[in-house]
Order: C-alpha cells, then structure tokens, then sequence
C-alpha cells in the first residue's frame, strides 16, 4: 500500500492540476493500492470549495483509511526531533505522514518537498509512479 499525502489529493482534484499527478493517482487507485489517514483527509477536504465537498468525500470513501494508534504520536514526536535536530522545520501534518509511513512500512506518494528531506533524515520512502502513470511496485 501507498499513503497519499493531501499534496497528491489536492493536486489531482484541481481542474488545472499537474497530468502527472492525476495520473499517478489514478494508477494507485486503479491497483487498489492507495490509502490515507485521519489527517489527511481533514487536510484535503477541509479546503474544498463548498461545491465540490460531498463529491470529494464520497470519493475518498472508497478508499481505505487507516487509523492511527496512540504510539503513532509519539514516534512521530521522536521523528520531528530527529528532523529538527538536523536543521529543518517541517510542519507537523508532514512530519505525521512521514513517521506513519515508516511504522505502517509503506511508501509516501507526495507532492510536498518536506518529504524528500524526511527521505533523507528518516528514511521515508517515496512513491514514483511507473510509466504512464501505472502503479509501481518497486517506485
């Protein structure tokens, strides 16, 4: 599975959105492979436009949510240590996702480049869609 960041959401739900963003999604959706949390959804749907809010919600219904246990907080509080003490300020709902990904031990699709940085100082993951958008198993 792949925990796509509220970057990969946003990006894939704007009418003028980047095409390879959307496709990538697309290709994880399509592979059943693609999941989110608590706080990314309230990232994402908390700044759509009115219009456009039940749609979206309906829409990530579809998609698996999964929670987040107690010990998730305060790895993720080691995690932004870890990323300070190296120097950067990351904001905390990143810091989240990117210690989910490595307790849950899976990759990060996001558009954000707070991620690579948490690459680099904590050893998240990243997704790379394949070509033409398809899931990739090994990107």
């Amino acid at each position: 599975m792949v925990l796509v960041d509220s970057s990969v959401w946003i990006e894939a739900a704007r009418r003028e959105g980047d095409l390879s963003c959307k496709v990538g999604l697309e290709g994880l959706l399509e592979a059943a492979e693609a999941m989110y949390c608590g706080p990314v959804r309230l990232e994402f749907l908390g700044g759509a436009r009115a219009e456009d809010r039940q749609r979206l919600s309906e829409y990530l219904d579809c998609v698996p949510c999964k929670a987040i246990d107690e010990g998730a907080w305060e790895f993720a509080r080691e995690c932004a240590w870890r990323v300070r003490d190296r120097g950067h300020n990351i904001p905390w709902n990143d810091i989240l996702i990117g210690s989910l990904s490595l307790r849950w031990e899976c990759r990060v699709y996001a558009q954000d480049p707070h991620f690579e940085i948490m690459r680099e100082v904590l050893g998240v993951r990243l997704y790379k869609p394949g070509y033409g958008g398809s899931y990739n198993p090994e990107g």
